[in-house]
């Protein structure tokens, strides 16, 4: 044995002896430590797609940023990138699903699953809809971006729906609009709830609350003595809105009226 042989092969057994199983197990580690091979996209993408259905959105998130990151130019990437905000979105961590979603676009606006992106980021506002009485900033958001769904993609199999939660987002815009006016009326500022109710008929006209906005404008106007104004409103709503009960009730207001 030569002497650089000698001086390793001595090296090795004192640490043998020196720890034991553990320096057989330190040793074994040493000659095996290798470099990992990296899998293909398509194993990468397998793994991930299996991972989230199965709803573990930590391991398929994993699989997914490693294609983005190691294999950027594939064709599993833009798959990929969006798939990472949908682990996101599936977990409801909003925040992150709308980044991932907002970089996708920025990206790859045009490709075949755009539209479906750009509704999975709208229905990440969507789903944190606040109660009426809150502030309504998280619906005007989600508007907008069914909106940019219909203009940038009016063909897509998504428009429908979003044209549909765009009407609800109005409806909700209307009815935080009813209940300020409400509270108003509530602390004898009328001046001030006739200028909400106002504006619920001017800029939500097709919405379920025009009849009580129509009926509470009245109300208003009776009580500023703009009594014209008031029967006006109380008509149309009994004529237009007939089969509502505030509809009964303006009419029954009209006859109470007339009888004075």
């Amino acid at each position: 044995m030569r002497p650089n042989s000698l001086s390793v092969f001595s090296a090795l057994l004192a640490v043998l002896l020196l720890g034991g199983c553990s320096g057989i197990s330190g040793i074994t580690d040493y000659f095996r430590q290798r470099p990992q091979p990296l899998l293909p996209a398509a194993d990468l993408y397998a793994i991930g797609e299996k991972e989230l259905d199965r709803s573990r959105y930590e391991d398929a998130r994993t699989a997914f940023k490693k294609i983005v990151e190691r294999h950027p130019q594939s064709a599993y990437a833009p798959r990929a990138r969006f798939l990472i905000g949908e682990t996101y979105y599936r977990s409801a961590e909003w925040e992150k699903a709308i980044k991932e979603f907002e970089t996708f676009i920025a990206f790859y606006p045009k490709h075949q699953i755009a539209d479906l992106v750009q509704f999975r980021l709208a229905m990440s506002y969507y789903d944190q809809l606040k109660p009426v009485e809150q502030d309504q900033a998280i619906t005007i958001k989600a508007m907008d971006a069914f909106k940019v769904l219909i203009r940038e993609y009016p063909e897509s199999r998504y428009a429908a729906d979003a044209l549909a939660k765009i009407d609800i987002g109005r409806g909700r815009l209307a009815q935080k609009e009813l209940w300020v006016a409400s509270y108003y009326i509530n602390q004898g500022n009328p001046a001030a709830a006739r200028q909400r109710l106002e504006n619920v008929v001017k800029d939500y006209p097709r919405t379920l609350v025009i009849p009580e906005a129509l009926y509470r404008l009245g109300e208003v106007y009776a009580i500023d003595g703009r009594n014209q104004e008031a029967q006006d409103t109380f008509r149309r709503l009994a004529t237009e809105y007939s089969y509502t009960e505030w509809g009964r009730r303006a009419a029954q207001r009209l006859k109470t009226t007339a009888t004075r």
